[in-house]
């Protein structure tokens, strides 16, 4: 394909991709896109960089937000939000923790405390007398 032809190609995807009348591509305002659109390969990166400027400009132009980056924004937001769920059930399990400590802490003391209790008896197992039922 000549030269000429490659641009003639990409302005024409330029305009579809703008009006929302994709041809050759999903539609999304991304290079990738306008490449497919275009029926070009690599030139857009490569010789016809031009264009490729030309095209985000028209779309900042337009105030509409590419697909990839409405896609980004929105896993941002998403991955934002779960964030704080996690942060906030991390501060739930820390409380725990701590909870945990103090009961195994005092647990501790009061075993140590029946322990010293029965050192000084040989025998600290007490037999239960049984009643006589009647």
């Amino acid at each position: 394909m000549s030269h000429d032809k490659e641009r003639e190609n990409i302005r024409a995807a330029i305009d579809r991709l703008l009006a929302g009348t994709p041809l050759r591509s999903d539609g999304a305002l991304t290079v990738l896109a306008l490449a497919a659109e275009a029926d070009v390969k690599h030139v857009l990166t490569h010789r016809h960089t031009d264009l490729k400027d030309e095209f985000y400009a028209k779309v900042r132009a337009q105030r509409q937000v590419p697909d990839s980056e409405r896609k980004l924004r929105e896993e941002l937001k998403k991955t934002k939000e779960r964030l704080a769920e996690l942060i906030e059930e991390n501060k739930r399990q820390q409380a725990e923790i701590e909870m945990f400590t103090r009961v195994v802490n005092l647990l501790t003391v009061e075993n140590d405390q029946l322990r010293g209790q029965h050192n000084g008896n040989r025998n600290p197992v007490v037999p239960l007398v049984r009643r006589p039922t009647t």
